[in-house]
């Protein structure tokens, strides 16, 4: 696997795991480039048998991935290229969680900077989730925006912490800490910050160093549930509020004063608060 394949990744692979650093400086927004990268690297792992875990981490100390790229505004046809030939019933942000939420390899998330919106989703389609206490932080932040989330994370959500935290976190639209979001069930464990590698590190290890066949056997025993029906409800929930004017104008008025930008995203919730 070359390594300038990717433009936002930085990939090594040792001991049956695939560590993949997140790197689209300079608050790691998922956008066109992050999201082919990302779906690429998922595609070509599925097929390699010598990878067993992959873990996530960021390049960041601040952001794992801010959010999905709030100029889609300005150019909402820039993921037509990646929508081409998806399966039925996704759009393509469902896509990318679907593909992770597949994939046939164990995923780990090391979260120790903040995910909001399709970072979140990203990371609630992980199999496992490790959050680092006093850095870490996740919401769905879209509903100030004047959206629902889009990429998978109103059934990703209820699946792990229930109907009526999924509400919380989807209306509310907060940043949780660590520790909130292991109380939620939202992430596996709430980590030291200074011990989160070590934790992550070991579980990798010791599950790529499993006999032949049980990792395979266990995800076929623990499946992901069948969501179809919930991901076309909320992509039409999406769709429909995206296509209103008040959206557009909060999306532009937080690019306007700072969102995607290093001050902006340190608390985003409050500065597109004031907008409203």
């Amino acid at each position: 696997m070359s390594q300038d394949a990717y433009a936002t990744l930085r990939v090594s692979l040792k001991g049956g795991i695939a560590r993949v650093t997140l790197d689209n400086p300079p608050v790691n927004i998922l956008n066109v480039a992050m999201m082919a990268d990302l779906r690429r690297l998922l595609t070509v792992l599925r097929d390699d048998d010598s990878v067993r875990v992959i873990v996530f981490d960021s390049a960041s100390p601040e952001f794992f991935i801010a959010h999905v790229d709030m100029t889609l505004v300005d150019t909402p046809d820039a993921f037509d290229e990646l929508a081409a030939g998806l399966p039925d019933g996704v759009n393509v942000f469902q896509a990318l969680g679907e593909l992770l939420r597949h994939q046939p390899q164990v995923t780990i998330v090391k979260l120790a900077g903040t995910a909001r919106g399709g970072g979140a989703e990203f990371v609630t389609a992980a199999d496992m989730v490790f959050a680092a206490m006093g850095r870490a932080g996740i919401g769905q932040i879209e509903a100030l925006m004047g959206i629902v989330p889009g990429g998978g994370g109103t059934q990703y959500l209820t699946g792990r912490i229930g109907r009526n935290r999924a509400l919380e976190a989807v209306l509310g639209a907060d940043l949780y800490d660590a520790e909130t979001a292991e109380r939620y069930g939202w992430v596996n464990r709430a980590v030291p910050a200074d011990e989160l590698d070590g934790v992550v590190d070991r579980l990798a290890r010791n599950i790529a160093a499993l006999p032949d066949g049980v990792i395979a056997a266990a995800k076929r025993a623990i499946v992901p549930e069948d969501l179809a029906e919930g991901l076309l409800r909320e992509h039409e929930a999406w769709a429909g509020q995206f296509v209103r004017p008040a959206a557009e104008r909060l999306i532009r008025d937080g690019l306007a004063n700072g969102a995607q930008s290093r001050h902006g995203e340190r608390d985003l919730e409050a500065l597109l608060r004031g907008l409203a």
